[in-house]
């Protein structure tokens, strides 16, 4: 997968394929034989069978729409199965991953199926198994797995640690996914200690801390607080470094820290429990987020400051500390 070419995000992806791409099965319910479905694929028939049970109605090649059809109906054709869902490169191309080749550039179109399902790859389709199959997300009219599995479904045919590196970068930095849900996909899928993704996931941390911190400079906008100074480190003067904190209110002593994406390497900044337990000691109210919280419970967040910040002058002086940048 050329991950250097951006490129439009579906080219061919045009309308028309439910009436042009059909089952074995839909066909007979139409009252066509086998021998009439034969006929109309035979040379220079009209019709051509482009996967087990799924027929094309029109010569030459599919477009991209009837490529992503042609292989849902083949990997879904039992109507007793779970669904079946774009995954993969061609899920990336439908989110509208820039660094991903469009539809029609990618030679295989990917899709996620139930554990147990008795298929096998077929065609341009290759399948990817799950015990339990995620909620699929509607793109365009098509059912596509949530961006961090298609990625990780990506990730797994992959063995270049820099397109990993571009792929991740691009999931997190144009908000397609957080990283920790990347992170959770690649673990399931055994895939953290492959030495392309285990490489790569310094970007995961970097980018995801990148828009924690982005969410957190608005919410202290957004909600009038008082402005903190920002990613700083604390010591004592003379003494060992403290720890570093995201924002820091001096006149209040309290301090919020983000709590970093647990990637397998690279560890979590300088921050520990350790540090929180010798902060609070001082007398410094120290405040744990995640870039979840600050996005999903902005006002939550921001209240839990302001009642820090106003509890500040109850409990006893903190001790001084020195603070600069970090």
């Amino acid at each position: 997968m050329n991950v250097n070419q951006p490129s439009p995000r579906a080219a061919g992806h045009h309308g028309g394929a439910a009436d042009t791409v059909v089952t074995e099965r839909r066909l007979k319910h139409r009252g066509l034989s086998d021998q009439q479905i034969a006929d109309r694929c035979g040379p220079g028939g009209p019709w051509q069978q482009v996967l087990p049970q799924v027929y094309l109605l029109h010569p030459g090649p599919p477009s991209s729409q009837e490529r992503v059809r042609a292989a849902l109906l083949y990997a879904g054709r039992d109507p007793r199965a779970p669904r079946a869902m774009v995954t993969g490169p061609a899920a990336l191309a439908l989110y509208g991953f820039a660094c991903v080749p469009a539809l029609a550039g990618l030679p295989r179109i990917d899709v996620l199926i139930g554990r147990h399902r008795r298929l096998r790859d077929a065609g341009d389709v290759a399948l990817h198994r799950a015990d339990e199959l995620p909620q699929p997300r509607d793109v365009a009219g098509v059912p596509c797995a949530p961006p961090a599995r298609a990625l990780a479904d990506a990730v797994a045919a992959l063995d270049d640690v820099d397109t990993v590196r571009v792929l991740f970068a691009e999931a997190v930095r144009r908000g397609h996914c957080e990283a920790q849900a990347v992170i959770a996909e690649l673990t399931r899928g055994g895939l953290l200690e492959a030495p392309h993704v285990c490489g790569a996931t310094d970007v995961l941390r970097a980018e995801g801390r990148a828009l924690a911190e982005e969410r957190l400079y608005a919410m202290v906008r957004r909600h009038r607080l008082p402005d903190p100074v920002w990613n700083v480190r604390l010591t004592l003067p003379g003494g060992p470094p403290l720890g570093g904190v995201d924002a820091y209110w001096p006149e209040h002593a309290v301090a919020l820290v983000i709590e970093a994406c647990s990637c397998p390497k690279g560890g979590t900044d300088s921050w520990s429990a350790r540090h929180r337990e010798r902060l609070e000691a001082l007398g410094i109210t120290v405040l744990p987020v995640t870039a979840d919280a600050l996005r999903d419970a902005e006002q939550q967040q921001a209240g839990v400051v302001l009642s820090a910040l106003m509890a500040s002058g109850e409990g006893a002086p903190a001790a001084y500390v020195v603070v600069t940048p970090r």
